[in-house]
């Protein structure tokens, strides 16, 4: 470039915000807002369909109670898997695009709630304890005894 001061050349002045930083933190951005639209279309989704095969279930005449339980248990693992995908947008968000203490204490706050939903939810979906499955799987089975 020709200064128009001098027929001298000068260097061409840096392009601002399309650095290797810049660009970096835009596709980290972009790969959290896709995480995000993801666990909230899991959620909606999940939601939906949980209500489309309960409403199924009884026209068909299904049991009211089995209709409930199973409408429960699929919403319950439409919300578990959503919030796992919100999760690791809040991971992402933590760690790559804001790392400050105070994101990472709400980083915290949200993983033991997240962990506190997760527990309740799946006691409420298998009727047990996380821990106590494996027993009451091979207490239920006929062949364990033998």
């Amino acid at each position: 470039m020709v200064s128009p001061v001098s027929d001298q050349t000068t260097a061409p002045e840096p392009t601002a915000g399309y650095g290797p930083i810049v660009l970096f933190e835009r596709v980290m951005n972009d790969a959290v807002k896709a995480f995000e639209t993801i666990g909230v279309l899991i959620l909606i989704v999940g939601g939906v369909l949980a209500m489309v095969g309960c409403v199924i279930e009884l026209a068909r005449g299904g049991a009211h109670s089995r209709v409930f339980d199973e409408i429960r248990a699929r919403l319950g693992r439409a919300i578990l898997l959503g919030l796992e995908i919100l999760v690791v947008a809040d991971i992402i968000r933590t760690i790559v695009v804001s790392p400050t203490l105070s994101s990472a204490l709400s980083l915290g706050l949200i993983v033991v709630v997240r962990i506190a939903l997760s527990f309740a939810i799946d006691v409420e979906v298998d009727g047990v304890a996380p821990w106590r499955k494996a027993a009451t799987a091979s207490s239920s089975d006929p062949t364990s005894g033998i």
